[in-house]
């Protein structure tokens, strides 16, 4: 008897289905979402690159623990609906993570095709599911209302976090409300992210998912100012606090008075959560300038610098290390360099210089080079003598981090926060110092990224339901 022959191994293709996008010299000129997505044929080949590991790393370093051979499977078949009913599972921001999730660093850092210098586009197939499920209609989202446990859930901010929390409990049958400061419930997605790269559309339509599943949203609502985290415990049985980190940080050089000088914060708020770049169909004021002089490195540096782009101005990437160095997602910082974004490396912007009416004319600047590397291996910028310049500007903006609003830690005692103004919390559980509350995302770890959020609120709902399901029934 011949023995059985074995299966041929499936051969390995690194090269990923390209993603279609606006071209530079067109998406600068406007504000419309950069990449199309993939097309059903698109993501069907793209799925068919994928081995079916039985030890997948990409799944591993999935925050959200999405399981994702399983999605990937299901859109080789073409059965897109099996594919976003498995993403729904464990994420129920899909539209919006598969745009703006570091997939790179995570799931895709965690593909074996990393190890050949290559990946899956997990995030392109995720946004495929989530744009093909909206183009389905309401019916995709019908979803199955729990049993009621009778417990009250309230959850103070509306960003990923909470989200994630609201979107978790209410599927476990707990009664959950959202407490939004501002006038639109979304967070970074919505005052931050700019249109081009997270068309608020998408954010509006995944809140829309939630409130079908039960969730109540209530908007223009300060905790800690409004009604205290105190108060709130009177009335439910717990509380998660996902309130972001909006305190925007600036550099202790002179000039940070002057007009034309912005925190990211507020420059993103007002072109993308007040429309601003719409000017004059709404009322938001705003500057155009001609001259931006961005300080930082991240993606919401990035952001800022193509949005002054698309308002007419040159924009400048102002950072003190080299492109090597750059925290910002490398397709961020290509599409930056497309559309024209001009980036001054190796240097440290050192006073904002003003005129005689108080608005900012320059950014005066030294040159740097890198030293040695340090214990992380990260090498640190040395300054050049004699190296200091102007840099001629009319704005300024800083993207060089931010820590949470101190108001909530203020206004609630026994609640322990760290040297930056963090809340402490504990990492697998959310549980902070005070009985009932957890807390998670920015408002913790201090600016970090989506998915860390989404994945902080996931271990914080879980351990917020095992609580409830400890209490006496209701």
């Amino acid at each position: 008897m011949e023995p059985s022959a074995k299966p041929e191994p499936k051969k390995i293709n690194l090269e990923r289905v390209e993603m279609s996008k606006q071209a530079p010299e067109v998406r600068r000129q406007n504000f419309d979402e950069v990449a199309f997505g993939y097309t059903a044929e698109e993501a069907m080949a793209e799925a068919s690159r994928c081995l079916d590991c039985k030890k997948p790393g990409c799944v591993a370093n999935c925050p959200v623990e999405i399981n994702i051979p399983a999605f990937i499977r299901a859109i080789k078949a073409g059965d897109f609906a099996e594919g976003i009913r498995i993403i729904r599972q464990k994420n129920c921001l899909p539209a919006v993570t598969g745009r703006v999730c570091p997939q790179e660093e995570q799931c895709e850092g965690g593909c074996v095709f990393a190890k050949k210098h290559g990946s899956i586009a997990i995030g392109r197939l995720e946004r495929f599911l989530a744009d093909w499920e909206a183009n389905q209609g309401e019916s995709m989202q019908n979803v199955q209302k729990p049993q009621v446990t009778g417990f009250k859930v309230a959850v103070i901010g509306g960003g990923p976090a909470g989200l994630t929390v609201a979107g978790d409990l209410i599927q476990l049958g707990h009664s959950v409300t959202v407490y939004e400061a501002l006038h639109k419930v979304g967070g970074v997605l919505v005052y931050g992210i700019p249109e081009f790269r997270l068309p608020k559309k998408i954010v509006r339509r995944e809140v829309e998912y939630l409130k079908n599943l039960g969730v109540e949203m209530v908007e223009n609502y300060i905790i800690g100012k409004t009604r205290t985290v105190d108060s709130l415990l009177e009335e439910y049985d717990a509380i998660f606090i996902g309130s972001g980190a909006g305190l925007p940080w600036f550099m202790d050089i002179p000039g940070n008075n002057l007009n034309g000088v912005y925190s990211a914060n507020e420059y993103l708020t007002r072109m993308n959560l007040m429309k601003g770049y719409t000017f004059p169909s709404v009322q938001t004021p705003i500057k155009q300038h001609k001259r931006v002089a961005v300080i930082g490195g991240g993606n919401v540096a990035m952001d800022c610098a193509r949005t002054a782009l698309r308002l007419g101005g040159e924009a400048h990437i102002v950072y003190r290390r080299s492109r090597d160095e750059l925290p910002a997602r490398l397709e961020e910082v290509e599409n930056a360099e497309e559309e024209g974004v001009i980036f001054d490396f190796l240097t440290l912007p050192t006073a904002c210089i003003g005129n005689e009416n108080a608005w900012v004319t320059g950014l005066a600047c030294k040159k740097m080079e890198l030293g040695e590397p340090d214990a992380s291996g990260r090498r640190s910028p040395i300054p050049i003598p004699d190296s200091d310049y102007v840099m001629p500007v009319d704005a300024i903006i800083y993207a060089i981090g931010n820590s949470p609003n101190p108001l909530i830690p203020a206004t609630t005692p026994d609640l322990t926060v760290g040297r930056k103004g963090n809340i402490d919390a504990e990492e697998a559980t959310g549980k902070t110092s005070k009985t009932k509350v957890w807390a998670g995302g920015d408002v913790v770890t201090g600016a970090a990224t989506v998915i860390l959020a989404m994945g902080a609120g996931r271990k914080a709902a879980r351990d917020i339901h095992a609580y409830l399901q400890s209490l006496p029934g209701k």
